[in-house]
Formats: structure tokens, C-alpha cells, sequence
């Protein structure tokens, strides 16, 4: 899973989406309608897919065979890519870039008519689906979720009980103090940023907003603000914890070694105590949990530390997005797929992920969630288009790496500057990039 998200100029995307219309074919604008009868599709589909793991285990052709079961004539074949938004978004210069794919997060919103198929419209769609607006256009749908993924903290609980602590901090503050302890009282590592990999101090942590103030629209708002950062807001409480996890001692001695692979089994094994992520890495753990002969029952997930009205709150946010490609030749085929690896095939409880379907019950990875009433919060799309024409135009970069990166060397003293400048210098590019957009 562990994946990156990249950012590219808006001139990049222009680019991509004039080539992508004009090469290899003309594109169809029809609807991608499964067929009624399973014996009337037939073709060869390519699903290109970021879960190479799963290719290589032989996972993906389980999948296809079952499938084949249903759909006796149609054949499935996965293309497994490593770097997935960096290869794709060449590819889609071309009309080969699969018959199913992954919508890359390069691809603006507003372009997905350029090079997907509408899978209907989403008056009709978002009864069955959840994460329907991600991908809506004109009251179009251009994508179905894979999974859906709640967001908060993977840790050890045999560790964070060693340290004396039983019950979830619901303050920031006790966050730190729970830290703390877990280093005075256990010599262990409170908190692993990952640093080095980069992607866990990008999607995780900004992900978050909308779980401090409980709020849908959470990140909807950052549209119409000019200071994202002000006292009391999503971001300035999520950065300043970061902040001030560093600051105070309770990440990794150095940053720039960290592994990701490497920071799965000392998390299972109790040497690190907890890591920002999305729900999709219990099972990663609770699997490293199994290879270091540890107790997977160990690995827990807690909800970001505020509370609303005496509640957690999480977000719960869509995974990569299935399109068909607009330039396929086996529409019908490749919507097929789509509807039964979503429906049929398991695939999201096998993750241990939230099904994009209404109707699924929350997974056994989420129980604890469940057992203490945390409310989910199914952050809106709406004004997702606008958040990042704004973002790329300030250079920020919400989904990127860098800024949290400087966050970090500020609060370890690797780079000058406080924190409290680092925020106003935030807001001051937000506000310009605003007034250049005008939005």
C-alpha cells in the first residue's frame, strides 16, 4: 500500500490531457455499462494496478480466476507498476494505458472526461457507493474506490501498556504526555515519522483534516480561507503536534535513516510505539507482527487525539480510484471487472479495508473504532478541484513530502525558524495563490 502521491504544474496536466485525446485512437464517450448477462462480454482486459505485491503473489490472478467463473469469456491480465504515478502519466500521452486503471493523482478532476469512461451518473451511484463525489463531474462518475481507508494511529499496545497507558489521549497535549512516557518508562521510540521514505508525513497528516473539528467540509473550507493555518484550525493542530513531537524528543534520533519496510517490524515488535496512517496498514503490521513472532492482537489503532462533543472523530476517505479508459474497446468487459472486484471479490475485507459499498459493515480492523463510538467522517469532494488548483499554484504541496518535511528539520533544529513563522508564511503564499486563481 504504502504508496506516494504526486503533485505536477497545472501546465503538466494541460499537456497530458490535450495528448491523451489526440493519440492512438478516438475516445468513446458512452457510458462503461456492465452487461445483464455474464455470457453476452467477451474480450481481453489489462488492469494496470500500484499493488505489484499482489501480482507477484499470484493474489491478482486468484482474483481473475474467479472472476473467469462469472464471465467464463472474458480474460484478465494485470500490468504491476512499481512507480505508478510516475510511468502512468507517461502512458497516458498515448491511448495505452489499460482498459481498467487507477486514476493517477496527477490527472485534474475536471479532466477525468478527457480520458475515462462516465460509469453513470451519481444520483444513481452514490446510494451504492460511498466516495462517489471524488470523481464527480457534471453529475458523472468516473471512478469507483477500490477501498475506503479511516485515518489515525497504528501502534503497539502491549508498549503504550508497558509505559502505564490504557485509555486513547483525547487532547493533543496528552498525546505528548503519552509520549513522553513511553520514552522515560520504556526506552523505546514514542513516534517514527518515516522522514526518509517521505510519503507517510504527506497523505497521513493531511488526511487528518476534518477529524479535529468533525466537520464533512472540512477540507472543502481550505477553498475559502486565506489562512489554513490560523489558531484552532485542521492543519495548525495537526502540523503542531508533528511539531512538536519532534521538537520534544519523541521521534526517531535521526530522520534521515528512517525505513519504511524496516519501521513495520519495530512497530510490531514494540520498539516504536505509534505512526500516523490509514487504516490499511493494521494488517501490514499485524502481518509483521506474525514474521517477528509477536502478538498481532498487539497492533492497535487510535483516533486522532481531539474529541467533539465528548466523540473521536476519523475521517474515512477513498483509496486509488478504478476508471475505464475512455479509448477501451472492451468497455463492457472492463466495467464488468470493476463492479465485481468492488462487490464480489472480497478484496477490500482481505485489506482489512472499508468497502466503498454503503451497505458493507465496518471491517474487524476497525473494531476498536467501532466498540468506542468513533464517528466516521466521510469528507466531502466538492471543492477538491479548487483546493488543488490553489495548492499547486502556492507550491505548497498538501499531498507532497516537502513542507512537512521543513516542519520537521524547523522542530529539530536542522533548518532556522519557528514554527509560528513557518505557519505565516503558509498562509501568505495560500492567500497570493488564491488571488492568482481567483478563487
Amino acid at each position: 500500500m504504502g504508496r506516494k502521491t504526486l503533485s505536477a504544474a497545472l501546465l503538466t496536466t494541460a499537456m497530458l490531457a490535450v495528448a491523451g485525446c489526440s493519440s492512438g485512437g478516438t475516445p468513446s464517450n458512452e457510458t462503461a455499462t456492465a452487461p445483464t448477462d455474464p455470457e453476452a462480454v467477451s474480450g481481453t482486459i489489462t488492469v494496470l494496478t500500484h499493488r505489484t505485491d499482489l501480482v507477484q503473489n499470484g493474489a491478482m490472478k486468484r482474483y481473475a480466476d474467479e472472476f473467469g467463473k462469472i464471465y467464463p469469456k472474458v480474460k484478465v491480465k494485470f500490468e504491476g507498476i512499481t512507480d505508478y504515478e510516475g510511468e502512468v502519466k507517461i502512458r497516458m500521452n498515448t491511448a495505452n494505458y489499460g482498459d481498467v486503471l487507477m486514476i493517477p493523482a496527477v490527472i485534474a478532476k475536471g479532466d477525468y472526461p478527457k480520458f475515462f469512461a462516465p460509469l453513470g451518473s451519481t444520483a444513481s451511484l452514490r446510494g451504492t457507493y460511498r466516495f462517489t463525489d471524488k470523481t464527480d463531474v457534471d453529475g458523472k462518475v468516473y471512478g469507483i474506490a477500490s477501498f475506503g481507508t479511516a485515518n489515525g494511529f497504528v501502534y503497539n499496545k502491549a508498549l503504550w501498556k508497558k509505559a502505564g497507558i490504557t485509555a486513547w489521549p483525547t487532547t493533543p497535549r496528552q498525546f505528548l504526555d503519552d509520549l513522553k512516557a513511553i520514552k522515560d518508562r520504556t526506552g523505546e521510540t514514542p513516534y517514527y515519522t518515516n522522514f526518509k521514505d517521505g510519503w507517510p508525513l504527506s497523505s497521513p497528516w493531511t488526511n487528518s483534516v476534518g477529524s479535529v473539528s468533525c466537520d464533512t467540509r472540512a477540507s472543502d473550507a481550505l477553498a475559502g480561507t486565506d489562512k489554513p493555518w490560523t489558531e484552532g484550525s485542521d492543519l495548525q493542530v495537526i502540523d503542531t503536534l508533528l511539531y512538536d513531537i519532534v521538537h520534544d524528543g519523541l521521534s526517531e534520533k535521526d530522520p534521515t535513516t528512517t525505513n519504511w519496510e524496516g519501521s513495520k517490524a519495530l512497530l510490531a515488535k514494540g520498539r516504536i510505539g505509534s505512526m500516523l496512517l490509514g487504516s490499511w496498514a493494521i494488517t501490514q503490521m499485524r502481518d509483521a507482527a506474525k514474521k517477528a513472532g509477536t502478538n498481532p492482537d498487539d497492533i492497535g489503532f487510535m483516533p486522532f487525539p481531539m474529541q467533539k462533543d465528548g466523540h473521536f472523530c476519523a475521517t474515512l476517505l477513498s483509496d486509488y480510484q478504478q476508471a475505464v479508459n475512455i479509448h477501451s474497446g472492451h468497455k463492457a468487459a472492463a466495467r464488468a471487472w470493476i463492479d465485481w472486484f468492488t462487490g464480489k471479490s472480497g478484496y477490500a475485507a482481505t485489506e482489512g479495508a472499508v468497502s466503498p459499498l454503503r451497505s458493507a459493515a465496518l471491517p474487524d480492523t476497525l473494531k476498536d473504532y467501532v466498540d468506542n463510538d468513533v464517528k466516521m467522517i466521510e469528507r466531502s469532494e466538492a471543492k477538491t478541484a479548487e483546493v488543488n488548483t490553489i495548492d499547486n499554484a502556492s507550491e505548497i504541496g498538501l499531498n507532497k513530502q516537502d513542507y512537512r518535511q521543513k516542519l520537521v528539520d524547523i522542530a529539530r533544529g536542522a533548518q532556522k525558524g519557528s514554527l509560528q513563522d513557518y505557519f505565516a508564511d503558509l498562509d501568505k503564499r495560500w492567500a497570493e495563490a488564491r488571488r492568482t486563481a481567483g478563487l
